[in-house]
């Protein structure tokens, strides 16, 4: 195992998991305390469309996975502030337009599609320096962020229309979590894969919103919980020589497990139920 740290591609993994584990886990936090967990699939699959034009124009699919990211984005906001419907259906639709596009642009790759599939699935063992970088500066942009605007964020994630009467930048900031959530998706597709990074974003979160009452101390628990996941499968995937994404996840539901068994939310639950029968 000692000898393995030492190999650059083992290196790399170790930091690309670091990196996946915080971005998505604070991004998480934001989506699980907003009740819009399926944000992260819809931009997992918006960076997913974006790299496969990529590829079929033959140009950088990190660049077009990170503007088609931007582009999701820039259409979720508006729908789910004009639309007369709830944010999940303006979700849903730019969910389905991305995946429509994606399987569209699949079917126009020519030749073998081993390199589109890659993307779907990730490899955090052959992750490049390129790709690593990017996970290195939305994880330290998320953290900072998060950090000059967290008694904005808080007021927003608690109530929109709250944070607007009392004359924070609601709109901004909600926009902001929405180009934070693309890029976190966008940066994680190399090491995770568009497919499973949404449970990435949501297991952590999940398991830290048992456990706390308190934002700030869900951003760390749920930070602790993304890199341990991380982690941990990759030394399971050392070990067992099984795949490095699909063990990373089933990790993270091991943690979400953990957690919603003591979670003192679901005691109070239980409590207040059985007071109710009495």
């Amino acid at each position: 195992m000692f000898d393995v740290i030492h190999d650059p591609f083992w290196q790399r993994a170790v930091l690309a998991t670091l990196f996946a584990g915080v971005s998505c886990s604070i991004v998480g936090v934001l989506v699980v305390t907003m009740r819009v967990s399926f944000l992260g699939v819809c931009m997992s699959h918006a960076a997913f469309a974006g790299a496969l034009l990529g590829l079929a124009l033959n140009a950088n699919p990190m660049w077009l996975a990170i503007i088609a990211s931007l582009v999701a984005a820039g259409a979720l906001g508006p729908l789910a502030d004009r639309g007369d419907f709830a944010p999940d259906t303006a979700i849903g639709i730019v969910f389905s337009s991305a995946l429509g596009i994606s399987f569209l642009l699949l079917s126009l790759i020519p030749g073998p599609k081993a390199e589109a599939l890659s993307l779907l699935w990730g490899s955090v063992l052959t992750v490049t320096s390129g790709s690593l970088h990017l996970l290195a500066g939305v994880a330290l942009g998320s953290i900072v962020l998060t950090s000059l605007f967290f008694k904005e964020i808080q007021t927003v994630v608690f109530n929109r229309e709250l944070a607007r009467s009392l004359g924070l930048p609601a709109t901004c900031v909600f926009y902001g979590i929405l180009v934070l959530s693309g890029l976190t998706a966008t940066a994680s597709l190399n090491a995770i894969g568009g497919l499973l990074v949404f449970s990435l974003i949501v297991n952590p979160a999940a398991a830290a919103y048992q456990l706390t009452y308190s934002l700030k101390k869900m951003f760390v628990l749920a930070a602790i919980f993304g890199v341990a996941s991380g982690w941990a499968g990759l030394a399971l995937s050392w070990k067992l020589n099984l795949p490095t994404g699909a063990l990373i996840i089933l990790t993270s539901c091991g943690f979400f497990v953990l957690a919603n068994s003591f979670s003192p939310k679901r005691r109070a639950r239980m409590s207040t139920a059985n007071e109710g029968e009495i």
